[in-house]
């Protein structure tokens, strides 16, 4: 009878043991906080206007090419094949350098936005380590990689307030 009581005294305490760590992970939308935190917006606003703003400078250089199409091709009769040569080649040079101007401009944005998300990151790391400290929390996942789960073990808010009182904005200059 010993016997029994006290493999019924192990084996509740084994089953209180992994109870404790049967605790399920939480997650957060990463991609949420990118995109709706205060630092993530201010970071989208920037690059957002500093693309639109390039590329309509890069759209009137573009127009005023057109023009001296038309202008050159207006003059082919007038000038000399040499000269309607050495102007188609010059205006051929001129797209050549806005479309690599286009070029930098987006690897430029893409460098900004990178750099604005690895600080996100880097702020948010010790962030999602104290919660789980403070809540017990064994484990966080980004929801993009979970097809299903109880919404109560979402912390994309809680983790969400915490980021925007520590970051209000991101330096990208």
């Amino acid at each position: 009878m010993n016997i029994k009581k006290v493999l019924i005294i192990v084996l509740f305490f084994f089953s209180l043991n992994f109870s404790l760590y049967a605790e399920a992970p939480h997650y957060l939308d990463f991609k949420l906080i990118l995109n709706e935190s205060d630092a993530g917006k201010k970071a989208q606003n920037f690059l957002k206007k500093k693309l639109e703003s390039g590329i309509e400078n890069i759209k009137k250089k573009e127009k005023s090419f057109q023009e001296d199409e038309k202008k050159i091709i207006q003059q082919k009769k007038i000038i000399s094949a040499e000269e309607y040569k050495k102007k188609v080649s010059e205006l051929r040079n001129k797209v050549s350098e806005i479309q690599k101007e286009r070029g930098k401009l987006l690897e430029n944005v893409a460098k900004q936005r990178a750099k604005a998300r690895k600080e996100i990151l880097n702020n948010l790391n010790p962030i999602i380590k104290n919660y789980m400290n403070e809540k017990k929390i064994r484990m966080v996942i980004d929801k993009k990689n979970i097809l299903l789960a109880d919404e109560t073990l979402d912390i994309t808010k809680d983790i969400m307030a915490l980021l925007n009182k520590k970051l209000k904005s991101i330096n990208l200059n």
